[in-house]
């Protein structure tokens, strides 16, 4: 089975950064985006930062300059670098892949396959 093991969440400081990792495991199929979604309290899922295969990049306008999406193929996990953080960040976190191709866009999260349990991210003011 598939699975998507994320760490890194907890209580920052606004201003503060945090680093975030999700490690997937099971997968015998290529890849191509790994990405975080967020959903605050009582609110539906938002898309964050996706990563392609080839490395493309890209950010909601709400996190870019501040977040940064990384990964490491030889070890099938993505990153998610927050820097600057500020109290509307707070969210529970959620590592997603996709699996071949998907009608839907990369910011779209009917695009994705496999969705990780989620972390918890409390930044305080």
């Amino acid at each position: 089975q598939v699975q998507l093991a994320e760490s890194g969440g907890g209580l920052v400081q606004a201003g503060g950064s945090l680093r975030l990792s999700c490690a997937v495991s099971g997968a015998t199929f290529t890849i191509n985006y790994m990405g975080w979604f967020r959903q605050a309290p009582g609110k539906g899922h938002e898309f964050v930062a996706t990563v392609s295969a080839g490395d493309g990049k890209y950010y909601s306008d709400s996190v870019k300059g501040r977040f940064t999406i990384s990964r490491d193929n030889a070890k099938n996990t993505v990153y998610l670098q927050m820097d600057t953080v500020k109290p509307e960040d707070t969210a529970v976190y959620y590592c997603v892949v996709d699996r071949a191709q998907a009608f839907w866009g990369r910011s779209d999260r009917r695009h994705y396959d496999y969705w990780g349990q989620g972390t918890q991210v409390t930044v305080s003011s």
